[in-house]
Parts: C-alpha cells; sequence; structure tokens
C-alpha cells in the first residue's frame, strides 16, 4: 500500500495528493500520514511546494468530507428510526427515543466535534456521516471541516519536509498516536454504553 502511494504521488504530484487524500477520507484504512508526510518530503527534492501541498491535500479532505456527509444525509433519521424499529433495534435494544436524543445532542453540543474529530484517525473520516444524518448546516460542516483538515494536513507535511529523508519516522510514529488515539475511543465508546444503559435501568426501576 505505502509503495503505491508513493508512485502515485511521485508521478501524479498534486493531484496525486488530492485524489489519495479524498480516497483516504472515504475510505479511511488508506493512511494519510503517508500521504502527508512523504508529500512533505517531496517538496524536498521536486518542483511541489508545501503551501500547495496543504492545499490540494485539504481540497481533497474537503471532497472525501463531503461525499461522506451526503452518504450520512441519504441514511438520514427517520431511516435510520426504521431500522431500530425492526429486528436490528432489538437485538441491540435500541429504541427510537435513543435516535432521537442522540440526533439532538447532535444538533445542539455535537456539531463541533465535526473540528475536533479530524484530528483522529478513521474517525476523522467517519464522522461526516452523523454530520449528514443530523443535517448539519453545509456551510458550518464546511468550515470546520476545512479548519481541522487544515490543521492536521500543515502539521503532517511541515514535518515531512522538515524530516527529508526520515520522512518514515513521523508515519511509524504516527501509528503508535493512531493505536492510543483508537483504544481511548473504544475505552470512552465502552464507558458511554455502560452509562447510558445504566441510565435507563435506573429510570425504569424508579
Amino acid at each position: 500500500m505505502e509503495q503505491v502511494i508513493i508512485d502515485l504521488m511521485e508521478q501524479f504530484g498534486y493531484l496525486g495528493v488530492f485524489l489519495l487524500i479524498a480516497l483516504e477520507n472515504i475510505f479511511p484504512p488508506i493512511p494519510s500520514e503517508v500521504i502527508l508526510t512523504f508529500g512533505g518530503f517531496m517538496t524536498t527534492y521536486t518542483s511541489l511546494n508545501v503551501p500547495l501541498v496543504i492545499v490540494f491535500a485539504t481540497l481533497g479532505s474537503l471532497v472525501g468530507a463531503i461525499v461522506l456527509y451526503f452518504i450520512g444525509k441519504i441514511l438520514n433519521k427517520d431511516r435510520l428510526i426504521k431500522i431500530v424499529n425492526g429486528k436490528i433495534g432489538k437485538v441491540l435494544r435500541l429504541k427510537v427515543e435513543d435516535i432521537e436524543k442522540a440526533d439532538k445532542w447532535f444538533d445542539t453540543k455535537g456539531q463541533i466535534t465535526v473540528f475536533f474529530c479530524r484530528f483522529i484517525p478513521i474517525v476523522r473520516s467517519l464522522i461526516s456521516i452523523p454530520a449528514g444524518m443530523s443535517e448539519m448546516p453545509m456551510k458550518r460542516f464546511l468550515i470546520y471541516t476545512i479548519a481541522g483538515s487544515a490543521i492536521w494536513n500543515t502539521v503532517l507535511v511541515v514535518l515531512g519536509s522538515i524530516m527529508g529523508e526520515n520522512w518514515n519516522s513521523i508515519v511509524s510514529f504516527m501509528d503508535n498516536y493512531s493505536h492510543i488515539a483508537l483504544i481511548i475511543l473504544v475505552i470512552l465508546f465502552i464507558g458511554a454504553v455502560i452509562y447510558f444503559y445504566y441510565r435507563r435501568s435506573r429510570k425504569r426501576t424508579n
């Protein structure tokens, strides 16, 4: 995978950065760390420059995020409620009220997570789906996505250009960061689920 990414970027330059980052947003297993840090390294021995690599990477992030946003919009709250009312909802012990609460939370408090989640691997892509499902205003979605993506892209591209031929050491560090971030997210998710069912069980007994 890494060698394919490198070959595409060396062959297509800025366009390669744009397309790969757009794909990375839609298919999270593609590592943005490799694309961005190698893109930074390329500025040290090709005609590519750091600002334009960042611009094309951010445009790619935006296109990928918009695709997932509209996927979320297609899988809207009403369709999710229908799913919850079926067998899947019974298996997961979910109710329509749970969907309503989650949607209300995202509308009132969760939209800023579109910005902060841009710094968390895998989640940085997937957060666009609930944004679309809750019909987050497109203007706000674009602002948060561009801002978060620009910061993430800038840090990795600049680091790649500074490290030069040692750009791969950043990828190794980011792999560890990704694993730690995902472990923390899993723990938080499990904690949230336990807390959710605990509160619901208490309401039933009261």
